[in-house]
Formats: C-alpha cells, sequence, structure tokens
C-alpha cells in the first residue's frame, strides 16, 4: 500500500517524509479513521543517548507527519485533485518522557481547526503503549512565488 507520501510527493525530498531522500526518515504515512497514522523504527544514527530517540529527531518526525495531515485535510475540504503545498507557520513540541528506540513508533495526527488556505494539527508519537512527544501546529498552503508552491 502506497503512503501519501509516495502516492502524492514520489519525487520529494523532504529529509523528513520525502520518499526520494535516501538519508532521511521516508515517514510513510496513512490516513485511518479521521487521522494520520505512521509507524517508524528508529535506528542506531538518530540516538540522542543509550537506546534513546534524538529530540530533535522526534520533533521532525512529527513536523512532517502534521504538515501532511493538513495537506490531506485541505485536499479533501477543498475538493482539490492533488494536495497543496503547505508548510510549517509554527509548531509546539512537548517531550513528555524519553523515547525509547527499541520499538515501533506509533504517529497520530489530526486537524483540530481549519480556514481554507490552513490547518491546526495535534499529534502525537508513542512508543510501548506511553506518549512520549505531543505537538500542535499551524500548517499554511503556500501561492505561487513561495519556494514550496508545487515543491511536490
Amino acid at each position: 500500500m502506497k503512503s501519501v507520501q509516495e502516492t502524492y510527493a514520489p519525487q520529494n525530498r523532504c529529509f523528513g517524509c520525502g520518499p526520494a531522500n535516501d538519508k532521511g526518515l521516508r515517514i510513510r504515512s496513512f490516513e485511518k479513521d479521521g487521522e494520520l497514522v505512521a509507524e517508524w523504527k528508529p535506528e542506531p544514527h538518530h540516538l540522542a543517548f543509550d537506546n534513546i530517540l534524538n529530540g530533535g529527531i522526534c520533533g521532525t518526525l512529527l513536523d512532517c507527519h502534521s504538515n501532511w495531515a493538513a495537506t490531506m485535510y485541505l485536499m479533501e475540504k477543498n475538493h482539490m485533485e492533488t494536495p497543496p503545498c503547505t508548510v510549517t507557520s509554527d509548531f509546539h513540541v512537548v517531550l513528555k518522557r524519553p523515547t525509547p528506540t527499541n520499538t515501533t513508533l506509533h504517529l497520530r495526527a489530526h486537524v483540530v481547526e481549519a480556514t481554507a488556505d490552513r490547518a491546526v494539527v495535534e499529534a502525537s508519537i508513542e512508543a510501548n503503549g506511553k506518549t512520549t512527544v505531543t505537538c500542535r501546529g499551524t500548517f499554511v498552503a503556500v501561492k505561487e512565488g513561495h519556494p514550496a508552491y508545487h515543491r511536490w
């Protein structure tokens, strides 16, 4: 099954979510029950220290996953055939507890409010049945002239 990234942006080179970035995190997000979900397994070079994921990697995972939640929501809301190019306007990450690296991580994101060109998303990372990281951010559809316009 193709992820939303593989479906709509197969040539995207984003470090967090780009399928075409061999050295990136390459998250694969899927729509399920009104949310965007993903599973991701850390590798040894993602460590902060033994068996604990780097906080910047946690932020990148949630930034990219949330951005895709926003773009998919806006695409559906605005009855578009392809997703708009969205960028992060702001996001706030809370590292609630250490995120272990010896397990598969579960990412979840959903839109909590939106207008025609922006969405506020809440997201989380769960490991071993516990929420380790949360995020809330605003993601905006960009217009022609912005460097991210039609980057997909």
